[in-house]
């Protein structure tokens, strides 16, 4: 029988951090225990206090947080089999980091017992009950985690349980059964859940799976389902080898489908804090990822966009809203006029599905798009297009050449290449030449160099990014490419693409949208 309460525990800066290429600093740490209070889980697990001195550190400065939801967790093991825990320095560190609630975990696999720690099995028993003992004595709150529960359970059933006894013994608030390797299917961890429930009736059950059969996510909600309250994770299942459950999918999953309340927050900000956490941890949020990915609420097809907008829940299983995304219809060879009718609205709200320029508009497109080009991601070069089909665009220059060279080694030790270009404004001509670190920027220089003696805005605006798609692998170095450029003038941003098998024609066909949109911008 599910519960209505549930309690969120996330392990972001501890389990996450053992993710690879990821590295928190302690401003990193207090900048997401910020940010996932504000959204409401009740327990963050912020790493061992005894294991590094960057988490000691990370306490130290911790302590003197004021938290509105959550409850700072520290972790560590059970006591080594050949110490008192009263001189165990590890348990001791837990003792002393400053939180009310420590996470301690402990074997109950008999083979990690006897094998990894080189325990009989009554000592490993002894360590469970005689830490959780101790840190209750410290008046701790005590979350104790059953490591590789399910493959212990499987192995040696009775010995596994035996390890909860143990921390039940001692005292333990809450009992979590870990999935450590993560090659549990949801089926069985629903059955073994529904047993341990029926075993300690009252007591606060947990659950904590990794993602090694892709399953961590059904796998947490199964354990619900059987009696757990209390489901641990990391926000977009970062973690250690193939990651751990994503409670930013289960967080949504459970409250808008099963009706339990998960956070004290609001879930309309989940959307902003998953992309401030992989802000900081310096990683993507995937375009694909459940509710918060920038695919999350996109649709393509033109059957499936003529259903959106006739009747969202036709092709959305929520409202966006409810979790802060939006929805978004992409261009493509395969979007119809309805498609484009609401992608040009604001820009010519005249058009109907019957106007001939829509036809020319969606022809053009898909004409495009069959060269390589793809608008989904360069909505400026789209609103070009569509200006330039209905009338309302003007260029501000026309080119007469360019040309860019490269040499190596670089002549003067930085820049490798030159470029010369001639423009024509208003009929007065314009010829400069630039260097730069590469013929892409040395155009991008004389260009820009060049325009500035007629428009002296565009020296507000600068390239922020830079992509490169291969788009004929099977060609080699005769492959067309397409080159998206992001822009910004510190007040806006924007993306135009340009597609040729000559990399530095694609790259300079993005960059003469690039600056068209900001002086188209400046006369709006």
């Amino acid at each position: 029988m599910p519960v209505a309460k549930l309690e969120m525990f996330d392990t972001t800066l501890r389990d996450g951090a053992q993710t690879e290429g990821i590295s928190f600093s302690v401003p990193d740490k207090i900048a997401i225990v910020r940010a996932l209070d504000a959204i409401g889980v009740r327990y963050i697990e912020a790493g061992n206090p005894g294991s590094n001195p960057k988490d000691m550190e990370f306490f130290r400065t911790a302590a003197g947080m004021r938290l509105k939801n959550a409850e700072l967790v520290a972790f560590g093991s059970t006591r080594r089999k050949d110490l008192a825990v009263e001189q165990d320095p590890n348990v001791l560190s837990l003792a002393e980091a400053g939180t009310n609630a420590v996470a301690v975990f402990g074997k109950s696999w008999d083979l990690h017992a006897t094998e990894i720690l080189g325990a009989t099995l009554e000592e490993n028993l002894d360590c469970v009950r005689d830490t959780v003992r101790f840190l209750k004595q410290q008046g701790k709150e005590v979350i104790f985690d059953a490591e590789h529960f399910f493959d212990g359970y499987l192995h040696n059933p009775d010995y596994a349980l035996q390890v909860l006894d143990a921390a039940v013994e001692g005292g333990a608030d809450v009992l979590v059964l870990c999935d450590t390797n993560g090659g549990t299917l949801p089926m069985r961890i629903y059955e073994v859940v529904s047993a341990v429930a029926r075993r300690y009736p009252g007591m606060r059950l947990g659950i904590h799976c990794h993602n090694d059969s892709g399953c961590a996510v059904a796998n947490s909600m199964m354990a619900v389902e059987g009696g757990a309250c209390h489901v641990q994770g990391t926000f977009m299942g970062i973690g250690e080898r193939c990651g751990n459950a994503d409670l930013s999918v289960i967080i949504p999953n459970l409250q808008l489908k099963r009706g339990h309340t998960c956070i004290a927050g609001s879930l309309e900000t989940l959307r902003d804090t998953v992309r401030k956490i992989a802000e900081i941890a310096n990683i993507p949020v995937p375009n694909n990822m459940p509710y918060s990915g920038e695919s999350a609420f996109a649709h393509k097809g033109g059957m499936h966009i003529d259903g959106v907008m006739k009747l969202p829940r036709s092709f959305e299983h929520i409202d966006p809203a409810l979790v802060g995304n939006t929805r978004r219809f992409l261009l493509s060879e395969v979007s119809g006029k309805k498609a484009i009718l609401h992608k040009i609205r604001d820009l010519a709200p005249h058009l109907t599905k019957d106007s001939p320029e829509t036809a020319a508009i969606l022809e053009r497109l898909k004409e495009l798009e069959h060269e390589g080009y793809q608008f989904e991601a360069a909505d400026a070069s789209f609103e070009l297009l569509v200006r330039k089909i209905i009338g309302s665009f003007k260029p501000h220059f026309t080119l007469d050449m360019y040309k860019a060279s490269s040499e190596s080694p670089p002549p003067d030790g930085v820049h490798n290449s030159s470029a010369m270009i001639k423009i024509q404004v208003d009929g007065k001509s314009e010829t400069t030449a630039a260097l730069g670190n590469g013929p892409v920027n040395a155009l991008d220089s004389a260009l820009r160099r060049a325009l500035c003696v007629f428009y002296p805005v565009l020296s507000e605006m600068h390239l922020i990014d830079y992509k490169v798609r291969v788009l004929e692998t099977g060609e080699a170095t005769g492959s067309r490419v397409r080159v998206l450029i992001e822009s910004t003038d510190g007040r806006n941003t924007w993306t135009t693409v340009g597609v040729s098998s000559d990399i530095i024609e694609a790259s300079f066909r993005a960059l003469v949208d690039s600056l068209e949109y900001k002086l188209f911008l400046e006369e709006k």
